[in-house]
């Protein structure tokens, strides 16, 4: 990069700063509806339990197929992102996302419903990293927490969108139709997207940034060859900093979609709640997973001089402790559950996790990293979801022996934050 095409980020034009918001508003906005072809069996699983007669591994097990798939696709749709075109990238995932649910729609098994599930997974992935990798082409370090806070409150709009209006397509016209008409707008926002977005600030001829944090001006001072083919791999994967980040994001998975997986049939089963009541109740969660992130990327920017590790440990600690609540509070006592889910939520919003792939990496490198981060959290996502069905069926479904479990998961990632520094 030379000097006549790279400028000190408070001097680049203002058309430079009009357009880092359009891509990052752009993006966020595609990412607000895309979990409704992602994690939208979660508040139909009971519908989908008792009509097609399934059992909690059953369930467990097609839980684990989308995020097994979803990591699998996370370990390559960053680099191919990087390689052959971001925005390109998110629009094809858009597309067959919406493709593969319907092909899960007609599913009249835990089979039928497991392997297109899967490749749903799979092909969803393309929209993560290489919108992340984008998002890092046009804000640096200094105030890349803002911009990924605003990611991660998309995301948890997401989840709160898609719990909402894929709950009630499901409660008023059955499971299936849950799985066809909603996912239908990830296309369609998928091609906007990509006519809206730019990858790259060069791309509509403005000068790129020069990152003045040492923490990822040092990975992307890097010989450029380094950057070509599985380069990337190999820097990342012999970094132990990044290493054992990724397995933080890996044991935090475990919390955030366990939660997701297990509360509404949870509060369903052991609350005797209704399929609506249920989706109103734990609805709540993902709230949370919408307020927080901002916040946390706001004031680690500010007043923490782009630190994210003190976030974390916060994070970790004060969802261990609602973990620790929910296990030892009645189902039936709504109220309680319900506060205890919406702090669940916050604390868990507060970690900022996919931030730190992007710093540790830098942005040459940042598809690829946030793909392998992604990819270990969603490998012990999809475990938890194997792990904690035989819990619940072998032993008689004991669910805060689940929540207890999760609360020291939170624990152990604590300690483990605490050895990097970011």
């Amino acid at each position: 990069m030379s000097s006549a095409e790279a400028g000190r980020y408070a001097d680049l034009p203002k058309r430079y700063h009009i357009f880092k918001w359009r891509v990052l508003l752009a993006f966020a906005g595609f990412y607000l509806f895309l979990y409704m072809g992602r994690f939208n069996f979660w508040p139909v699983a009971p519908l989908v339990k008792d009509d097609l007669g399934l059992t909690h591994l059953e369930i467990g097990v097609i839980n684990a197929m989308l995020l097994w798939g979803f990591g699998l696709g996370d370990l390559v749709h960053g680099r191919l992102g990087e390689t052959y075109g971001l925005r390109l990238w998110v629009m094809i995932g858009a597309i067959l996302t919406t493709v593969f649910n319907w092909v899960t729609s007609f599913a009249t098994s835990a089979v039928t419903m497991a392997i297109p599930w899967g490749i749903a997974g799979f092909v969803n992935a393309a929209c993560w990293a290489p919108g992340i990798s984008m998002i890092s082409q046009w804000w640096p370090r200094q105030n890349r927490g803002m911009a990924m806070g605003i990611v991660g409150t998309a995301a948890g709009g997401a989840m709160v969108m898609m719990w909402w209006i894929s709950g009630y397509v499901g409660a008023e016209w059955g499971w299936r139709a849950s799985f066809r008409y909603p996912p239908l707008i990830i296309a369609a926002l998928g091609i906007i997207f990509y006519l809206i977005a730019r990858d790259r600030p060069s791309d509509v001829d403005l000068p790129e940034y020069v990152e003045e944090d040492a923490v990822s001006a040092t990975p992307e001072s890097l010989d450029p060859e380094r950057y070509k083919g599985l380069g990337p791999y190999k820097e990342l994967l012999s970094n132990p900093r990044f290493l054992l980040a990724s397995h933080v994001k890996g044991l935090e998975n475990v919390v955030r979609y366990g939660l997701t997986t297990w509360v509404p049939i949870y509060y369903f089963e052991e609350g005797g709640l209704s399929i609506e009541s249920t989706v109103l109740l734990t609805i709540l969660l993902p709230l949370g997973y919408l307020i927080a992130p901002p916040v946390a990327g706001i004031f680690s920017d500010r007043y923490l001089g782009s630190r994210r590790q003190p976030m974390v440990i916060f994070s970790c600690a004060a969802s261990a402790a609602v973990l620790i609540g929910i296990a030892l509070a009645p189902p039936v006592n709504v109220t309680l559950g319900a506060t205890l889910l919406l702090i669940g939520g916050l604390s868990m919003g507060m970690s900022p996790m996919s931030t730190v792939a992007v710093d540790i990496a830098g942005r040459h490198m940042s598809g690829t990293s946030s793909g392998l981060l992604d990819a270990h959290g969603y490998a012990y996502a999809g475990a938890q979801a194997i792990i904690f069905s035989v819990v619940l069926d072998m032993a008689g479904s004991p669910w805060p022996v689940v929540f207890i479990a999760m609360a020291a998961t939170r624990v152990v990632c604590g300690l483990m934050i605490s050895r990097v520094k970011v």
